[in-house]
């Protein structure tokens, strides 16, 4: 399987925070963004897996700044780090307001994709290499937020997870 940049599955998209997006805070409601932090996320995974892929989990979003009606949010969506067959995509989603001239961190979260053919069976996917010391600090931490997932999900024993027990064991140092 080849080989490809993190840069070649950049993607960002962005979206227009009209009246019927908001709840009756005039707020962004979280269903909405979640569905296109979703449409995002899997546009940057195809972009490298050159295939179909599946919504396979999604990590912790959580909500640090209201996108209010009129916000013009960006989001970002990146491939991290590739497996066998899945991939895992940082996003981050940027609100501005653009007559204030103000642009704010609103969320960020690891969405996880799996890769299949046309008769819905995984297939492998291309590995990723990191150019930036960023990409490199992600692609090498996916690792623990994968075993972190699996471990919720029932599919790992905590007892299995080395690359957790290597992170609580560094915590436990400092």
């Amino acid at each position: 399987m080849t080989q490809k940049f993190a840069r070649e599955s950049h993607t960002i998209m962005n979206e227009l925070v009209l009246p019927n997006d908001t709840n009756t805070l005039n707020n962004l409601m979280g269903g909405r963004l979640l569905h296109w932090m979703d449409i995002a996320a899997a546009i940057s995974a195809q972009k490298h897996c050159n295939r179909i892929v599946v919504t396979a989990s999604v990590d912790n979003v959580s909500f640090r700044h209201p996108i209010k009606l009129g916000d013009v949010i960006s989001i970002e969506a990146q491939v991290s780090r590739a497996f066998t067959t899945s991939v895992e995509v940082r996003l981050v989603v940027w609100a501005q307001n653009i007559p204030s001239g103000t642009r704010v961190k609103s969320n960020e979260a690891f969405y996880t994709f799996v890769a299949i053919d046309k008769q819905g069976e995984k297939v492998a996917v291309p590995q990723l290499v990191p150019e930036t010391e960023e990409e490199q600090k992600l692609y090498n931490e996916a690792l623990q937020r994968r075993e972190l997932r699996l471990v919720l999900a029932g599919k790992l024993k905590p007892k299995d997870a080395k690359e957790l027990q290597n992170l609580f064991k560094e915590v436990v140092k400092k």
